[in-house]
Formats: C-alpha cells, sequence, structure tokens
C-alpha cells in the first residue's frame, strides 16, 4: 500500500469560498495539484479567472464562480454552477471571511452584523446546500471550516471575530455529529496568524513584527504550510477524522498572547 496516494483527490470536486486571495487561493492550487476539480468561489471574479488560468496551464481543473457567500441565492447559484461545469462538489471548503481589530466598546453592531453574517451565516448556509445535495446523491463527502485560533482562545480587541470563529467550530461539532451517518465529515482547520490582505499592513510595521516576536512560533505561517493539513481533512487519508479542529499556529492557541 502506497500511503501517499490516500492523500490524492482525483476524480473529486472542490467548492473553495473566498478563493480569490490568501488561503482560499493556495488551498485551490494545492487540492488541484491533488487531482481535485476545484470550483472557485469568490466575488472578485476577475481574481478568479486569473487563478483558474494558472490552474489549467499545469494541467488542472477549475472553474470560477461569482459567489456571495452572504446570499443564500449566490450560494445555491454557485453550487448549481460548480454542478454543470465539474459535477458535484463533494469537498466543501468555506474559507470566506471577514475581520475586525477593535476595542469591545468602540465596536458596533453594524460591525457584528457584517462579520456574523460572513463568518457564520455564511458557512450555515453553505453546509446545508452543500450536504442537501450529497445527501441526495448519496453521496459521500467532506466540509471543511476554515475558523482561527481566536475561535479556541481570545485576545484583546477581537471580540465579534473571536466569538464568530467560536460559534464556527461548534457548528463544526455539531454538523459533524448529524452528517457522520450520511457519510459527510465535517471537520475545522483553525489557523494561526498567517500574512493576508487584512493583516499585512499591520506585520509590515513595528507594533506587528514585535507582537510576532512574543507569540510561540516567533513568525507567521506560511500559506504553503497550510496545505498538508487541509489535505488530510480533505482526503481518504483522513477518512476516520471527524469533528476536529486542527489548529495551524506552531503551537500558538496553547499560549495565546
Amino acid at each position: 500500500m502506497d500511503p501517499l496516494s490516500k492523500f490524492r483527490l482525483d476524480g473529486k470536486v472542490a467548492l473553495i469560498t473566498g478563493a480569490s486571495s490568501g488561503i482560499g487561493e493556495t488551498l485551490a492550487e494545492g487540492f488541484a495539484a491533488a487531482g481535485a476539480s476545484v470550483v472557485l468561489g469568490a466575488r472578485r471574479v476577475e481574481r478568479l479567472e486569473a487563478l483558474a488560468g494558472r490552474i489549467r496551464d499545469k494541467g488542472g481543473r477549475a472553474h470560477p464562480v461569482f459567489l456571495d457567500v452572504t446570499s443564500a441565492d449566490a450560494i445555491k447559484a454557485a453550487f448549481d454552477a460548480a454542478e454543470s461545469a465539474l459535477g458535484l462538489p463533494s469537498i466543501i471548503v468555506n474559507n470566506a471571511g471577514v475581520a475586525e481589530g477593535r476595542a469591545f466598546l468602540k465596536s458596533t453592531r453594524d460591525g457584528l452584523d457584517r462579520i456574523m453574517s460572513t463568518n457564520i451565516f455564511a458557512p450555515w448556509e453553505m453546509c446545508r446546500e452543500g450536504a442537501q445535495r450529497l445527501v441526495a446523491a448519496q453521496k459521500p463527502g467532506s466540509i471543511i471550516n476554515v475558523a482561527s485560533v481566536l475561535g479556541m482562545g481570545a485576545a484583546p480587541g477581537y471580540s465579534s471575530y473571536s466569538a464568530s470563529k467560536a460559534a464556527l467550530l461548534h457548528l463544526t461539532r455539531s454538523l459533524a455529529l448529524e452528517f457522520v451517518r450520511y457519510g459527510i465529515r465535517v471537520n475545522a482547520l483553525a489557523p494561526g496568524w498567517f500574512v493576508s490582505e487584512m493583516n499585512a499592513a499591520y506585520f509590515a510595521t513595528d507594533a506587528g513584527r514585535a507582537y510576532l516576536e512574543r507569540i510561540p512560533p516567533g513568525r507567521t505561517g506560511e500559506m504553503p504550510e497550510l496545505v498538508g493539513p487541509a489535505l488530510l481533512l480533505a482526503s481518504d487519508a483522513g477518512s476516520y477524522i471527524n469533528a476536529t479542529v486542527l489548529p495551524v499556529d506552531g503551537g500558538h492557541h496553547a499560549a495565546l498572547v
């Protein structure tokens, strides 16, 4: 038996939200390299088309779809487009997310609503739509929710974001118990600090660099370091992994600072 073959995704279709940049873009390229056909979902379609072109140039299969994850109608349309172009997605990666660094007493209800709409209500609807289709087709699947170490522990200034990611972790566990009878696994990645469009400016400052010196790994993660853990959860290599939260943070969750 070749143990590495279990990590392959040949013949599988993966739908990844927030695929126009950062973690979503990286996972899309990694999954395509592992043999999956990838459906790239986001609002910035021009970026998705460029990413799809790069994947195809390397021999992969990719299809971009416009997806506003805060719209249930857009989610349904994205699944319809995915099935028409590449087939029913059996891997669903709920990666789209927003953050707001702000002291609680300066936070607003509008800000809270925006964060909850994207970080918890959107994955809820994505899981519902994807699972309904898989159950109707009597096909197994894997759902991966991209949460955060701030859903596992608290840090000042991120009350709304932390609450949304903690809710996503409990949704992950609840759905895992409900969907296991259908052969659908539900797990979560909990990344630590990775440089993205949302935080690049901060980590380029003296304050950002000083912060990194205080956390256990002493650095941010490199985007490719998320691909292996995600492949484990998506592939047959993780066939007995369910309801699990996998931190990818260099140990930061053990000593949040």
